[in-house]
């Protein structure tokens, strides 16, 4: 049947138009207009018909592809997926929709290590991944959401309801214990820099991470400033440093460099996130700063490139694959159980790796190292 039966996709106000085509097309297929081996009209077909721009087409086409529904054969052209089709009859088949927040970016090591677990908890289970924007599932094709550190806004809506089907944080703690969680003990992580800091003599400590709107983020500064005054160490306002991403921009890196510049500049920063950490050690090679001899570093997360910088970076690691890979059994299991029944949250713990970015300060005397002030 020619994809004329469509009719013209016209905008909606806030959505872009690509998804708009790319449902109408899906509902197509759906609806037994397009057949398993059947092949699909090309991009330029399907932009005239549509009266859509051939770039719309192409990434409402692509997705399909990229989500299963559509297979593309060099030199043959694109069909709907077999597997599709057996998806589509298979009634037991679990579908959950994967949602991550605005910010986030899988170009970070956090993000990335856990969707590898949730796609290998996926694939042992046998559950569809459906990627999603916040409250995008207008089809109501999934049968339940995993969300990742979701903002504090999206933790409101999602306590709120209103689909009726499980919903799963991954990576914050919900206030509402009515919403099923897993994360790591992010006040922890803060502790236990801020403590290896203090025994090893550092009493000027300097923090580097992410803004409070970010779980994650704000459970580190949190136990970061908890350790600082179990020590009774002072947190100068020069000594903060909180970017509004997961690394920071060029305004912050300078605001960095002013604090390293400083005469009574500190001794050791507590850098919360990996890239972080490459900012302080890019700041600290400008300015002629030897690690860990003039400045001790501590990170979070730990991928392969770690042990490698020069010198190798003292780290929290995080379980960030058994993370995601839990979250989705978690939600598996719940998706599938009474009614009325909920799991308790769970709570993994950071492991502290020390490695030669950070040293005993040479700017203290041993008598003052003796006096680290235990919780």
């Amino acid at each position: 049947m020619s994809i004329a039966s469509l009719g013209q996709v016209t905008a909606q106000p806030g959505r872009p138009l690509y998804l708009s085509v790319r449902d109408a097309v899906r509902t197509a297929i759906d609806a037994g207009l397009f057949k398993t081996g059947q092949r699909m009209p090309s991009t330029k077909e399907l932009s005239e018909q549509m009266s859509v721009s051939l770039v719309t087409a192409h990434r409402a086409m692509r997705e399909l592809v990229e989500s299963g529904v559509l297979q593309r054969t060099q030199g043959k052209g694109t069909f709907v997926h077999q597997r599709y089709s057996e998806r589509q009859s298979d009634l037991t088949t679990c579908r959950v929709g994967l949602v991550f927040h605005r910010e986030a970016s899988l170009a970070d090591h956090y993000h990335g290590q856990v969707l590898e677990g949730v796609r290998q908890a996926a694939n042992q289970l046998g559950v569809d991944m459906m990627l999603l924007r916040f409250g995008e599932d207008v089809r109501n094709e999934c049968d339940g959401y995993l969300y990742v550190n979701p903002l504090p806004a999206e933790l409101e809506a999602i306590a709120v309801g209103g689909n009726n089907r499980p919903n799963f944080v991954v990576g914050a703690r919900p206030r509402n214990k009515k919403v099923c969680s897993i994360d790591v003990d992010n006040i922890d992580i803060g502790r236990q820099a801020v403590l290896h800091l203090a025994s090893l003599g550092h009493r000027s400590i300097a923090y580097v991470g992410g803004a409070d709107d970010i779980s994650n983020s704000a459970d580190r500064w949190t136990g970061f400033t908890q350790a600082m005054r179990e020590q009774r160490l002072e947190i100068p306002e020069t000594n903060v440093i909180k970017g509004t991403s997961w690394q920071l921009d060029d305004r912050e890196r300078m605001s960095l460099m002013r604090v390293l510049s400083l005469p009574n500049r500190p001794t050791a920063i507590f850098a919360a996130g990996y890239h972080y950490a490459l900012d302080v050690y890019s700041a600290a090679g400008t300015l002629g700063l030897k690690l860990p001899d003039h400045l001790s570093v501590v990170g979070v997360d730990d991928p392969p490139s770690a042990p490698h910088l020069s010198p190798s970076l003292t780290t929290l690691r995080q379980p960030l694959t058994q993370l995601g890979h839990a979250a989705v059994s978690a939600l598996f299991a719940q998706i599938n159980r009474s009614p009325g029944e909920t799991p308790a949250a769970r709570t993994l713990w950071a492991e502290l790796v020390i490695r030669r970015s950070s040293m005993v300060c040479r700017n203290e005397s041993r008598e003052s190292r003796r006096g680290l002030v235990t919780a």
